[in-house]
């Protein structure tokens, strides 16, 4: 069984905010760290590979140039026998889910950042996951990041709340 720590606007730099030691923790102890977009400086992505695990990160609209360059806009992972999909914006709320399916067949999971609202939700057989913001929730309840359980191609994910 594979371990998946994802995260997405993170949104760092920026004044003393950082990751809660929590999803510290948990990306520390997973065997890849997903992170859909909005890190903002190398220096976060550079935090990031030095808690040791893999890392599977896109750039988002807030990064500055450097990541931009550093990383691609969407990337497919495989882990665990199971393809997971990963971008920041994926548009509009109608119709999205359709949309992310469509976009990447052969994916059992897609991961999406940008609007800082968790989901964990599936359509035609794929999940759909927002990790929300483990920084900044904006309307979200609270700050949030996902786990995911990937065995034989099946995936289980869990929505962490974080204090």
């Amino acid at each position: 069984m594979a371990l998946v720590a994802v995260v997405s606007d993170t949104h760092l730099p920026r004044g003393s905010r950082r990751l809660p030691e929590e999803c510290l923790r948990r990306l520390a102890a997973a065997d890849l760290i997903v992170h859909a977009g909005d890190l903002c400086s190398l220096g976060a992505l550079a935090e990031l590979h030095a808690l040791g695990p893999p890392v599977a990160a896109v750039h988002g609209n807030a990064d500055h140039d450097a990541v931009r360059a550093a990383l691609p806009a969407e990337l497919v992972a495989e882990v665990g026998g199971a393809r997971i999909a990963v971008t920041h914006d994926a548009g509009r709320r109608e119709g999205r889910e359709a949309r992310l399916v469509a976009r990447f067949g052969g994916c059992e999971a897609v991961v999406y950042g940008h609007s800082h609202l968790p989901q964990v939700s599936r359509h035609g057989g794929v999940w759909i996951l927002n990790p929300g913001s483990p920084t900044e929730r904006r309307r979200a309840p609270s700050r949030t990041m996902l786990e995911l359980d990937v065995e034989a191609g099946q995936i289980q994910p869990s929505l962490i709340e974080l204090t």
